[in-house]
């Protein structure tokens, strides 16, 4: 038994020393993304504590409806599709006060894949009431919890941002 775990522990080294010498650019690849807009989210927190201008994220449709709202929010400055031959990246450029502080203080996952979060328009959360916005994904596409109030349409709420 001890023997199979020190061929174990031995393999995981190698593979350890492998990725770590491989250039950060390529490491991204190796990872499996199960959940893109948590990783979306992650990137925008630690870009925004290490006040990064720029954070390049993998592009989906769902990650960009997702800055689309941020950015009509004015939660970050733009953004940018980046054709890379293969899925994309969306090149998000944030936003910081005077101060240099950024102006996303708080940004959390609320719907995951394993609790999918529905809400209808009538119960739909007010972050900080009103000071912050929900995220929502509707029938009509990803919209902030306002313009889901104002269209009166509910849906899986993504995540909040204040």
């Amino acid at each position: 038994m001890k023997e199979k775990y020190r061929e174990l522990e031995k393999l995981v080294g190698k593979i350890v020393n492998l990725i770590t010498k491989m250039p950060q650019s390529t490491r991204h690849e190796i990872m499996s993304l199960s959940d893109p807009i948590a990783d979306m989210l992650t990137r925008i927190r630690n870009a925004a504590r290490i006040n990064k201008p720029q954070v390049n994220i993998k592009a989906s449709n769902i990650c960009e409806g997702i800055a689309v709202v941020l950015k009509k929010e004015g939660y970050i400055e733009d953004f940018d599709r980046i054709d890379d031959g293969q899925q994309g990246i969306l090149r998000i450029t944030l936003k910081y006060d005077q101060d240099g502080q950024s102006i996303i203080v708080e940004i959390a996952r609320t719907s995951k894949p394993g609790r999918r979060i529905y809400s209808s328009v009538d119960k739909l959360p007010r972050v900080l009431a009103g000071m912050g916005i929900a995220i929502v994904s509707t029938s009509k596409g990803v919209m902030s919890d306002k313009n889901c109030r104002e269209a009166k349409v509910g849906g899986e709420i993504l995540c909040t941002v204040s």
